[in-house]
């Protein structure tokens, strides 16, 4: 009998550690953001993609992983 490895719980697991390392990076840069522009009370993707903290392409890979900015604060 031939074992076949779970790739489904592999590749969950890999989707989650590349979602965290997503927020991370997206929560970074709101705080970049938010220290480089402090009269500004909240930020969001637009505002991180027009003033270069994000790429587009950043930008929709977080979106694809559900990561929405609350308060400035990254969220699943």
């Amino acid at each position: 009998m031939i074992i076949i490895p779970n790739l489904t719980h592999q590749r969950k697991h890999a989707q989650s550690v590349h979602t965290t390392a997503m927020s991370s990076v997206v929560q970074a840069q709101v705080d970049a953001y938010t220290s480089q522009h402090p009269t500004i009370k909240s930020v969001g993707f637009a505002e991180l993609t027009r003033e270069g903290y994000l790429t587009r392409k950043q930008v929709n890979q977080a979106k694809d992983e559900g990561l929405k900015i609350t308060n400035n604060e990254v969220t699943e």
